[in-house]
């Protein structure tokens, strides 16, 4: 990656966390998706009489998808794009408040999605919060709608026109079920824009609408291995908002969607949407509500709609709770919720989600991340040499959740992002994980430490998720006593390159952060030539978050005179190295060491140590600055030989960070993952020259900004031409 593109990249990044840092990604001042702003866009339709017109979403083949809904494929032969104006006598945005019959699946393997809508309608303000209100085909109508997905820890708004894919006079894909109401065929686009296409949304987890709705968090439960209170825990869920959905699992791809003898269908996400005891025959009875997102096809067994169960129920409460229209809501008894279903799936909802009068509420944070190439991509436990490049988080436990106990219940949730919308580049998900390590005495309280590889051969964990897999989420609820851990998320195989968010919830406040190494430079005296206004020797400060360089000073005479002697041969008659000189010694001297791989100094490379020793200004090296780089290219050799452990000639990403810190610096993961972009080769190594190259760059812009922080604080304060000057001569 040239430098010019990277610099860009991580400029705005730094723009990005600091419009974060100031409330951007909120519900109520969410990220508008690809910069389209709802309001500007109206005021434009209405402005000039036009109907509003997606050009980044447009009603064209790819929009649809790119296999089963392709070009070419049956599904989309025929189909249209039309505003509901136009196929519908009288359209509605929404009539009498969202409903769980507004959702009915069409000819989208989403069923997944369309639970979690159905179970979002039963709380008006998650509802709201997802589709703003005042939408609505009469008053100001032109076309144009917006709704707001929680994505990877922030909200995003997205806008759509109102042009549906209709087939055969008909919405292509869901729908409600008067056809009248079009509120959720337009969240189903909106989302599949989102996504990239419609084609993204097929198959899935009810876990994943029901976090891009609510922000919240999921867990999951096995029915067959259900706790004995699970019908408390789904009650109050119920009670807390949260929200619900179930399935059944499949044996083989013949029974996805297959239906049983009692009408439930394999493979399909349904809705949970409430609970209720009933007295039947004197003792009472736990049923389960469930809604089946097709609108259609429901549970015939005991307590479904017809059956003479109800007969035996009490008429008022009979009245309340039967339904007998096929509208793919129905009740079963809870026993037979757990012998039928196979999988319940909870979301939890945020503080920020939860009405004020719910007190109980997780504590949560959420960071993000990512597994790089070469740089933080280590792969899991199985992978010694590299798991400890993965980004860690520590996790402070203070309160345990009964006084007297140790326990302390906490959430961790692992996402990897934007999987979904590359299923276009037949890229899907990652198999991921994580795992949990107490963190020893000797680093507690500490934060600017990134623990390394020895530590995780000697130490197991204390706790991690259940499985490596390839969700979107990994979730698991744990209970370990009041310490300080450290979470290492990683994927299966190292690397594997993904994005990620990192959520932890805890029933009581904890502590959490990122740990990393702290910035510093620790490096070796260095020879000077003595001048008549500086003492013998000087000794630096240290800085508020650096290390600063120790130098001594000297005069010509301490310089060994066959060092001279070969000096005075190399530089010639004027006695100063210059960039081409420079150039073609060092290239000549590197290439007699067989035993490490080299492309050449380049003249930046060059140029660049002849900066950081250039101390009159001159663009050129004198006898003793010459020396100085000298002795640094023979340590920076030795060290290049030391950590070269599988004697390759070249750097692999750990032995590049353990051979920087061992010259003395300690970087971040961020910083390390800009060296490696900058100074790898093709297969990800770094020969000697980009190691040279590197450790000289990095001692330049420890230096240059040691010396600009005359007050020692931490901090510089450059203008525009010394940051021109720093960034295009550093």
């Amino acid at each position: 990656m040239e430098p010019q593109i990277y610099a860009t990249g991580m400029a705005a990044r730094l723009k990005s966390q600091w419009d974060r840092d100031e409330g951007l990604g909120q519900n109520d001042n969410a990220v508008k998706f690809l910069c389209q702003d709802y309001d500007s866009l109206m005021a434009q339709c209405h402005s000039s009489g036009k109907l509003f017109e997606d050009d980044l979403f447009p009603c064209a083949a790819s929009s649809l998808g790119f296999n089963e809904l392709g070009p070419r494929s049956a599904k989309t032969i025929g189909v249209r794009w039309m505003r509901p104006t136009e196929f519908c006598k009288r359209p509605e945005f929404i009539v009498d408040g969202a409903t769980r019959t507004d959702i009915c699946q069409g000819a989208l393997g989403d069923c997944w999605l369309l639970a979690a809508i159905a179970s979002l309608t039963l709380n008006d303000t998650l509802l709201h919060r997802v589709v703003p209100h005042g939408q609505s085909f009469q008053d100001g109508y032109v076309g144009i709608f917006h709704f707001q997905f929680w994505q990877f820890g922030e909200w995003v708004e997205v806008v759509i026109d109102d042009r549906l894919p209709v087939k055969d006079g008909k919405l292509l894909f869901v729908h409600s079920a008067e056809g009248t109401e079009f509120w959720s065929a337009l969240l189903e686009k909106a989302y599949a824009k989102l996504n990239g296409c419609y084609e993204t949304l097929s198959g899935g987890s009810t876990c994943e609408g029901f976090e891009d709705f609510t922000g919240g968090v999921t867990e999951m439960y096995e029915l067959n291995k259900a706790p004995a209170d699970m019908y408390s825990i789904i009650s109050r869920a119920i009670e807390r908002g949260s929200l619900l959905g179930c399935s059944i699992d499949i044996t083989s791809n013949r029974d996805m969607e297959a239906v049983t003898f009692k009408k439930l269908v394999k493979g399909h996400a349904y809705s949970v949407t409430g609970v209720h005891e009933v007295v039947y025959r004197g003792n009472l009875t736990k049923l389960v509500r469930i809604r089946n997102p097709w609108g259609e096809v429901e549970w015939t067994g005991a307590w479904s709609d017809n059956s003479r169960e109800w007969d035996s129920v009490d008429g008022s409460v009979r009245s309340q709770l039967q339904n007998c229209s096929e509208d793919g809501e129905f009740w079963m008894s809870f026993s037979d919720f757990l012998r039928e279903f196979s999988r319940l799936e909870i979301c939890n909802l945020t503080a920020d989600a939860l009405q004020n009068n719910q007190l109980k509420k997780w504590s949560s944070s959420h960071y993000q991340s990512e597994w790089r190439q070469g740089s933080t991509a280590g792969g899991c436990r199985n992978f010694p040499a590299t798991f400890w490049l993965n980004p860690q988080f520590k996790l402070v436990l203070q309160h345990p959740d009964t006084p007297g106990q140790s326990g302390c219940t906490f959430l961790v949730a692992l996402m990897q992002k934007d999987r979904r919308k590359k299923r276009k580049e037949g890229k899907d998900m990652e198999t991921i994980g994580f795992a949990v390590y107490e963190i020893p005495k000797e680093f507690e309280g500490k934060s600017g430490v990134h623990l390394k590889r020895e530590f995780f051969l000697t130490h197991a964990s204390s706790a991690r998720s259940e499985l490596f897999i390839n969700l979107r989420e990994v979730s698991s609820r744990l209970c370990l006593p009041a310490g300080e851990y450290i979470i290492v998320p990683s994927t299966f195989e190292p690397h594997k390159e993904a994005d990620f968010v990192l959520r932890v919830f805890s029933e009581k406040p904890a502590d959490s952060e990122e740990l990393d190494d702290k910035i510093t430079a620790d490096l070796p005296k260095e020879v000077r030539r003595v001048r008549r206004t500086e003492p013998t020797t000087s000794v630096e400060q240290t800085g508020a978050d650096h290390v600063c360089v120790f130098q001594t000073y000297l005069d010509e005479s301490q310089i060994d005179s066959g060092f001279k002697s070969l000096f005075r041969q190399l530089a010639g008659p004027d006695m100063e190295i210059s960039v081409k000189e420079l150039q073609t010694i060092l290239n000549r001297i590197i290439s007699k060491h067989k035993d490490i791989k080299t492309d050449g100094f380049s003249k930046e490379a060059c140029r660049s140590m002849i900066n950081l020793m250039d101390k009159d200004g001159s663009g050129q090296l004198g006898l003793t600055e010459f020396h100085v780089l000298w002795e640094k290219i023979k340590r920076y050799l030795t060290i290049f030989r030391n950590f070269d452990l599988d004697k390759s000639g070249t750097m692999s990403s750990y032995e590049m960070r353990m051979a920087l810190e061992s010259a003395g610096f300690k970087l971040t993961n961020h910083l390390f993952q800009l060296i490696i972009l900058r100074y790898t080769e093709a297969d990800m190594a770094v020969d000697f020259d980009n190691f040279v190259t590197c450790l000289v760059r990095l001692e330049t812009m420890f230096k240059t900004f040691q010396d600009m922080d005359t007050d020692k604080d931490g901090v510089i304060s450059v203008g525009f031409s010394q940051w021109l000057m720093l960034t295009m001569f550093a």
